[in-house]
């Protein structure tokens, strides 16, 4: 398998005399990914390791697009390995994402994950029948955030408030100084989007796995004071003890390969390009978003 300093080396000592040949690397890895499982494949890479200041880097209605012109062609009928390298990004975007793929493929759906894929990637991951990882892979909670806060961080912040001003009614200020930030609505918002991921993963998941224990799931990937961060990242071994279905890609070596060389070629490209996100199917159709710094 090339790794990292290998593929660099080939697109550094070729690209003048190649211009395209992180295309067509990405391309060919992905069509040993098809010839070896003999299904569709569709790579999801956002460039959030590198770019912190474009909302395009997260899951957005955008994406929709993406996958529409993914599947494009595809037999339906092989069903998807789902290549996902996220952190996360809106409810509402996934919850029609994962809907509109579901139905695409009558759920025949795998997850394969690379390195990373954080709340809402983590989402899409449990609701496919199947999610792939190796040893270096992480999943991560699916506590959902506002404004780049943890919702039950803030529910929590609010009832300690509660609490301590019932019993020392001097440390009101203080506290009114801190709540008084919060917009109107703000904390029964954070309780709706509580309540709308922890509905939607307990009806993937039992989708899928009808016995599933949804408790021993929420116990890792919901309970923030479990997780301690929304950041957390979980590995193969906590997904399998949470009783999420998973499995070792390191079972199949040439499958490893293949994908770790694909993860390989699209950090690369993000590394040398100013792109966002790129999104791609074993037919050689790509949807990419460019970047372009938002103020």
């Amino acid at each position: 398998m090339p790794n990292w300093s290998t593929l660099l080396n080939k697109v550094n000592s070729e690209r003048e005399t190649n211009p395209h040949i992180l295309d067509d690397l990405r391309k060919g890895f992905l069509n040993d990914i098809c010839r070896i499982t003999g299904r569709n494949v569709i790579s999801y890479y956002s460039a959030w390791l590198k770019i912190q200041d474009n909302p395009e880097v997260s899951i957005t209605e955008n994406d929709k697009n993406a996958f529409m012109n993914a599947v494009y062609g595809m037999d339906k009928h092989t069903g998807l390995d789902l290549i996902l390298h996220t952190p996360g990004g809106d409810i509402a975007a996934t919850e029609g994402i994962v809907n509109y793929l579901k139905d695409y493929f009558g759920g025949n759906i795998r997850a394969i994950v690379p390195q990373i894929s954080m709340s809402a990637g983590t989402m899409i991951a449990m609701s496919c029948k199947e999610i792939i990882m190796g040893r270096q892979s992480s999943l991560g909670p699916i506590d959902p955030q506002m404004n780049g806060v943890a919702c039950q961080a803030v529910l929590d912040e609010f009832q300690q408030a509660v609490d301590e001003v019932s019993k020392n009614p001097a440390s009101l200020g203080l506290w009114q100084a801190i709540i008084g930030k919060y917009h109107p609505t703000f904390l029964t918002a954070c309780q709706d989007a509580i309540n709308w991921s922890e509905e939607l993963a307990s009806e993937w998941l039992r989708a899928v796995n009808p016995d599933i224990n949804i408790a021993s799931i929420k116990e890792i990937f919901i309970n923030h004071k479990n997780s301690h961060s929304h950041s957390r990242r979980i590995s193969y071994h906590g997904c399998l003890k949470a009783g999420l279905n998973v499995k070792l890609i390191e079972g199949n070596q040439e499958l490893q390969e293949a994908v770790l060389s694909l993860h390989h070629c699209n950090m690369i490209l993000m590394d040398m390009l100013p792109i966002v996100k790129v999104v791609e199917n074993n037919l050689g159709s790509s949807y990419i978003i460019h970047h372009s710094k938002v103020k």
